[in-house]
């Protein structure tokens, strides 16, 4: 079994920072994608940034250059960091990693969740 555990969400005023961080533990043979998704009542998950075991990333329009996802693969670690955040950037926002547990099963994996509330 897999787990990811985010950390660092908040309230920050506008104009501010916030560095999310998920780590990944348990059964894990190697990491594909990590990435962070941001999700609303009543609305659907949404990517907001993702990043390859290689390192190269993607990221929404709404947060080009405003966050940076990066990764520490030693650690199993993904990051991203949040500057410039505007009210509307409030959401939960969720780790998801796709994971190989053996050498023939590849499994999506999921955290639980962190709010991010950024007030005007």
């Amino acid at each position: 079994q897999v787990q990811l555990v985010e950390s660092g969400g908040g309230l920050v005023q506008a104009g501010g920072s916030l560095r999310l961080s998920c780590w990944a533990s348990g059964s894990i043979f190697s990491i594909y994608d990590m990435g962070w998704y941001r999700q609303a009542p009543g609305n659907q998950r949404a990517l907001v940034a993702l990043i390859t075991s290689g390192g190269n990333t993607r990221y929404s329009d709404s947060v080009k250059g405003r966050f940076t996802i990066s990764r520490d693969n030693a650690k199993n670690m993904v990051y991203l960091q949040m500057n410039s955040l505007k009210p509307e950037d409030t959401d939960v926002y969720y780790c998801n990693a796709w994971v190989k547990v053996s050498s023939t099963a590849l499994g999506d994996y999921w955290g639980q969740g962190t709010q991010v509330t950024v007030s005007s």
